[in-house]
């Protein structure tokens, strides 16, 4: 079983170094008694899944070969109004963009992810309605 730690620092700061040995700050608002230093970790949620997808998208479109393209996920998101304020919606949004790509396989890499390999979406989709779309400009 793997374990991980998490410090407060004070306030609403808290610090992790996680097993790959990578520093995460959490923080929040002000107005909750946070300074406002680091990302939120309803942000952090949403980070995840989306470096989730993205590397599996990648990995996919190189073993198929597509070159030569940039890639950014663009999130939607709806948040109940009521603690404990879970998201409600999540869309991404997968746009690439270059010249000639072929989308067929771009939607067959996207569709891959979400529907085997990302286990972000996979844990997600079970409390959260969770869709995607393919964008592909020039």
């Amino acid at each position: 079983m793997g374990k991980m730690k998490l410090s407060w620092l004070g306030g609403m700061r808290f610090y992790s170094r996680t097993p790959s040995g990578h520093d995460v700050f959490l923080d929040s608002s002000a107005e909750v008694g946070g300074t406002n230093t680091a990302a939120r970790p309803m942000e952090h949620v949403l980070i995840a899944l989306m470096g989730c997808t993205g590397m599996d998208v990648v990995s996919i479109l190189e073993k198929m070969r597509v070159k030569d393209y940039q890639l950014e996920l663009l999130c939607e998101y709806e948040r109940a109004q009521e603690h404990p304020k879970v998201y409600t919606k999540v869309n991404l949004k997968y746009v690439f963009k270059g010249k000639d790509l072929p989308k067929d396989k771009l939607e067959k890499a996207v569709r891959l992810s979400q529907e085997k390999y990302c286990s972000v979406s996979a844990m997600l989709k079970k409390a959260v309605e969770l869709s995607y779309e393919v964008i592909v400009e020039k």
